[in-house]
């Protein structure tokens, strides 16, 4: 769906979670203080705790006990290297974000000099629930999607992993559309089993993408969640006399008048948000509706609520 490629007059009453990371660009402490504010965590069970596995070795880092350091390794290599082990946990909490080029919309209540866009909303979300989930004892596991680069990071526990996790969702860049199925395939046998997969998109799909890859999960083993963004302009329409918009992902612009055309577009978004839940409630997934223009505590209660029902 085109995108305007400018926003509405400011508003006073900008949103202040918004603003606040468009200044301060940190996103382990934005995640932090928004989920120190929740009540409720992801789900209501504690992990077991049952066991220790082995999964892999990753470089000594800063701030790592030296007694987790594999010491045979290292008079093997001459280097330090972390016996790093995924607990055994009741829930895997799987992150997919969309990184498409059109997550990159910026909100209607922001300016340029702050300017947050849907793929900065859906990162600073994601590392919030991240945080909930491992503050639990849970995995926590990310994949990205975007025919330009796909980012990927197993589902494993601790803070250590969640700080990497951190890290990664920072570096994303917004770009192309979201791949075929079968690009991703072969994820789709990790994301199953006893698991919370979240995914946040626009779900604004050419051949349905995303749709496809929600449906090929099973939801007798895995919760799914889809949480959908949108904006104030993209609800409302609140554009008047020439305006030129531009489809970020075909980069083609579109010169309209908007007294002409809005009425057709308020019945197409109408059609296309009915479409969109009605397909997710027959495939059992659950919705949530996100406007990046408004708190993203509303968001995070909405997402938790959701969780709770299912429970």
């Amino acid at each position: 769906m085109p995108v305007p490629t400018h926003t509405t007059s400011q508003d006073a009453t900008a949103l202040v979670d918004l603003r606040a990371y468009a200044r301060i660009k940190d996103l382990p402490l934005l995640a932090k203080t928004l989920a120190q504010g929740m009540l409720l965590g992801l789900h209501g069970s504690m992990a077991r705790g049952t066991g220790i596995e082995f999964s892999q070795f990753r470089a000594y880092e800063p701030g790592d006990a030296p007694g987790k350091i594999d010491w045979k390794l290292f008079a093997r290599s001459d280097k330090y290297f972390i016996r790093e082990a995924e607990r055994e946990s009741n829930i895997n909490v799987w992150l997919v974000l969309d990184s498409s080029a059109s997550m990159l919309q910026v909100a209607s209540k922001t300016d340029a000099q702050h300017a947050i866009t849907k793929l900065d909303y859906a990162r600073t979300l994601l590392a919030t629930l991240g945080y909930l989930a491992q503050q639990q004892g849970d995995a926590v596991g990310l994949l990205t999607l975007s025919s330009t680069r796909l980012d990927y990071l197993p589902a494993l526990s601790g803070a250590q992993h969640w700080r990497r996790t951190l890290i990664k969702l920072a570096q994303i860049q917004g770009g192309g559309q979201v791949p075929e199925l079968g690009h991703v395939e072969h994820y789709l046998a990790k994301l199953q089993d006893n698991a919370i997969v979240i995914v946040v998109s626009d779900f604004y799909q050419h051949n349905q993408e995303i749709s496809a890859f929600m449906q090929r999960l099973n939801p007798a083993k895995t919760d799914i969640i889809a949480v959908q963004l949108e904006s104030d302009e993209e609800r409302d329409f609140p554009f008047q006399g020439q305006i030129r918009f531009f489809d970020v992902e075909k980069k083609q612009p579109i010169q309209v008048q908007a007294e002409d055309v809005k009425t057709r577009y308020l019945q197409a978004r109408q059609h296309f948000s009915q479409q969109l839940e009605t397909a997710l409630k027959q495939a059992q997934i659950a919705h949530v509706l996100a406007n990046i223009d408004r708190p993203m505590t509303e968001t995070l209660w909405q997402f938790l609520r959701k969780r709770h029902t299912k429970r």
